[in-house]
């Protein structure tokens, strides 16, 4: 939902926002929040807004608008798949989608972070998988499964082959971040920079208006896991990310401490990591109802 400036004058009656403190601008807040059921962030959405208004339009700075209470968004666990939803949704994923949504599920890996991974940055020799520029633009390693080692070297054949072909098309360039094109002139085209994920078809870049083979859009992925979720009859509202969520829940309930989990997952801080531990406890925490004792 979209708050405009037009909103906040009129529930002020048009009043001059010169003359209107931190009163004026708390009800009509709450009242989005009561009134309007706008969620947390719109609601924040709003305060930010009068902020900008009041500092760079109207030239005033306002105190007391960091005393005005800020919109906390509810606390929701996330969405978790048991170890055989897991396998029902990935054994429903055709070809390309269930190797990355079993790489999601086996490595912890956001979907972006899947979509834009490079050659270089698997090591089967390490078993082990760089995550570079994640959340945060922070580098991070985890794991490479066993079970994924022959389909994922199976893959990248298939990968190497197509890219061999845009090489004899003159093409097999890929985007390079931080103008490291114009430092290494030649790496667009080396194998190494190459995405695991590739789109099945070159594209102009918007950027730069270059026709390339990108990555492979992660919509894609993102609806084949919806029809899986679908074919595997799950009730619970599953989406790539959930996979993420399953990895992290699976691995404290398999014994992982909780610091080796946030370090897997680019947490920056442990608190993130310990809602997966809400998870593993929910359902009265662990204790057996008296209607079980009867």
């Amino acid at each position: 939902m979209w708050i405009g400036l037009d909103d906040t004058l009129n529930f002020m009656g048009y009043a001059n926002p010169s003359e209107m403190g931190a009163q004026e601008v708390e009800r009509f807040l709450t009242h989005l929040a009561v009134e309007g059921k706008v969620s947390a962030s719109t609601q924040n959405q709003a305060k930010s807004a009068i902020l900008f208004l009041y500092r760079e339009v109207l030239g005033q700075e306002l105190p007391w608008l960091d005393n005005v209470e800020q919109a906390k968004a509810p606390k929701r666990l996330p969405v978790v798949l048991t170890r055989e939803e897991v396998h029902g949704v990935l054994s429903r994923l055709p070809g390309t989608y269930w190797l990355m949504g079993s790489l999601l599920y086996g490595t912890g890996m956001r979907l972006m972070e899947c979509a834009r991974l490079r050659v270089k940055d698997v090591d089967f020799g390490q078993r082990q998988i760089l995550i570079r520029d994640g959340k945060g633009f922070k580098d991070r390693v985890t794991m490479l499964p066993e079970a994924l080692k022959v389909p994922l070297r199976q893959h990248l054949e298939q990968v190497k082959a197509q890219h061999t072909q845009d090489l004899a098309k003159g093409g097999g360039g890929v985007y390079l971040p931080y103008a490291l094109e114009k430092k290494y002139p030649n790496a667009a085209r080396e194998w190494a920079w190459q995405y695991v994920f590739p789109a099945s078809d070159v594209s102009e870049d918007p950027r730069s208006g270059i026709v390339r083979r990108h990555h492979v859009n992660e919509q894609n992925l993102q609806r084949a896991m919806k029809q899986a979720v679908r074919d595997a009859g799950l009730s619970k509202p599953a989406t790539p990310h959930t996979l993420r969520h399953s990895f992290a829940t699976h691995l404290l309930d398999g014994g992982y401490d909780i610091r080796t989990v946030q370090e897997l997952l680019g947490h920056k801080d442990v608190t993130t990591t310990m809602i997966y531990t809400h998870v593993l406890n929910k359902g009265g925490r662990g204790v057996r109802s008296p209607l079980d004792r009867m």
